[in-house]
């Protein structure tokens, strides 16, 4: 039995040192020269050149593996609506979060109606592989069909 070709072969680092490279850039947000010289301190000897090579290269790769390891939410979501203000005008924030607090999905609208309501739902069930047991709302008009 053949073990599968590691993602990182033929790169001059570990696969270690380049997948903390990895979670420092994309968990943090940091500059490639910001990663470089976290690892100086620690001893390890990079160019920002280098990191900035191995974000383009394995960035989907790494963002997909986040996306697998993410928890699944509940079964009983919590639907809201929250006016907030930005740059001077007010707007809608929908929200939708399950039941032990994680947000599931936000949408900024400026329309307050039965499209804006059924735009977010769209968007809130696109693509799962599963339905919420239930929905909870403030009961807007606007929710309903």
């Amino acid at each position: 039995m053949h073990a599968a070709p590691s993602l990182y072969r033929r790169h001059r680092f570990p696969s270690e040192i380049i997948s903390h490279s990895l979670w420092l850039s994309f968990r943090f947000a940091l500059s490639y020269r910001a990663v470089d010289e976290i690892m100086t301190v620690r001893g390890i000897t990079l160019t920002s050149e280098a990191v900035g090579e191995w974000c383009l290269k394995f960035d989907q790769t790494y963002a997909h593996e986040l996306r697998r390891r993410r928890p699944r939410p509940g079964d009983k979501w919590h639907l809201d609506q929250v006016f907030i203000k930005i740059n001077g005008k007010v707007q809608d924030l929908w929200r939708a979060v399950d039941q032990e607090g994680n947000v599931i999905d936000r949408l900024v609208q400026s329309r307050r109606n039965k499209r804006a309501a059924k735009k977010f739902f769209r968007k809130l069930l696109k693509g799962l592989q599963y339905v919420p047991r239930v929905i909870i709302t403030d009961k807007l008009k606007s929710y309903e069909t």
